[in-house]
């Protein structure tokens, strides 16, 4: 354990979130760990967002940006921008923490340039609340073992090894720097892989907590991963190329196959939001993308390792863009909606 006190910044990225805010930011002021700075990035919010920030600006160690609308990524950047902290922690403006969250992930940092600490999260959802863990074991990650457990298997599984949030985690600055460039900010889905992506192709050491259930993230009726949106696919290509490019660029591990099997979870994805989609001309758009030629070849050639029963039949459905299956999948997944 390490006792030593390191200047934490916590940005939180804010737009439209006045009934969830103030909860937030009081669970990060109420944290044990007293050496930390509290930034709140007001994107252009409409609602009463931006008041509450200024409310809590007048607060000791609470600095508040206010930006145009320009997404959480470009919210995040502005906040590392002023950041004078030694480490970055993120936490969405709709989720809130434990007050030993700070301290208990502070204990496992060495000091070291381009570490990160993991920690988990409990899903809160409006009927019930389950722990979520990382699927890698707890420990620390470095050298040989860092490469081959950690960057090699970012992407391209079914279940992340560590999920790309970029809440949860406790960053050494330096993992961020020269990130710009794989920056989409008109991307509206996955935005946090393209921030974490890269971050974790620098990291120098990787510690996975165990239990560790700090962070509450709430499940909330409306967020862009609970409804459908129409720009999916064309995010999905976007951020697709800032993988890519990050990944050749830092030369991540098996990065060939683990890109083509992370675009055909990817694609599992948009099926499953084309689904969701309120025109009843949604079999034609499933068409159109599932025999597209690049995404017809990527889905019969690469191999997927399927445990999750929604991903076995989502990934039937894109076998079978043409089948009755797409109209039992539709049902299916309306009745999911309603129960989650």
């Amino acid at each position: 354990m390490n006792g030593k006190s390191y200047k934490i910044s916590v940005i939180v990225p804010v737009y439209n979130k006045e009934a969830y805010l103030r909860a937030c930011v009081d669970s990060i002021l109420a944290q044990d760990y007293r050496n930390m700075e509290v930034i709140l990035v007001d994107d252009a919010s409409t609602d009463g967002s931006g008041g509450i920030c200024d409310s809590y600006g007048k607060k000791e160690r609470v600095r508040v940006i206010h930006q145009e609308n320009g997404g959480p990524t470009a919210a995040c950047v502005a906040g590392m921008q002023a950041a004078d902290g030694d480490y970055y922690m993120f936490v969405d403006s709709d989720d809130y923490v434990e007050p030993d969250m700070l301290s208990g992930m502070v204990s496992h940092l060495a000091g070291v340039k381009g570490e990160i600490v993991c920690c988990n999260h409990l899903l809160e959802k409006q009927k019930k609340t389950a722990p979520v863990y990382s699927a890698i074991a707890p420990g620390v990650y470095e050298k040989e073992k860092l490469e081959t457990q950690v960057k090699a298997r970012l992407i391209g599984q079914e279940r992340k090894v560590i999920p790309l949030s970029r809440c949860m985690k406790l960053c050494e600055k330096s993992v961020f720097e020269g990130n710009e460039a794989y920056y989409d900010y008109s991307i509206r889905f996955g935005d946090d892989s393209h921030m974490m992506y890269p971050a974790f192709l620098n990291s120098s050491r990787v510690v996975i907590l165990q239990d560790a259930l700090y962070y509450h993230y709430r499940y909330v009726d409306g967020s862009i991963i609970h409804r459908y949106d129409a720009g999916i696919y064309e995010s999905v290509q976007k951020l697709m190329a800032s993988l890519k490019a990050a990944a050749g660029k830092k030369q991540a591990p098996d990065a060939k196959a683990a890109l083509d099997r992370e675009y055909c979870y990817m694609l599992l994805y948009v099926l499953k939001n084309e689904l969701r989609s309120p025109d009843k001309g949604y079999r034609r758009r499933i068409r159109e993308i599932f025999t597209e030629a690049g995404n017809r070849e990527r889905i019969l050639n690469t191999p997927l390792y399927l445990r999750d029963k929604a991903n076995v039949l989502l990934y039937l459905g894109a076998m079978h863009p043409q089948s009755v299956l797409i109209g039992i999948l539709r049902l299916l997944f309306k009745i999911y909606d309603k129960k989650a």
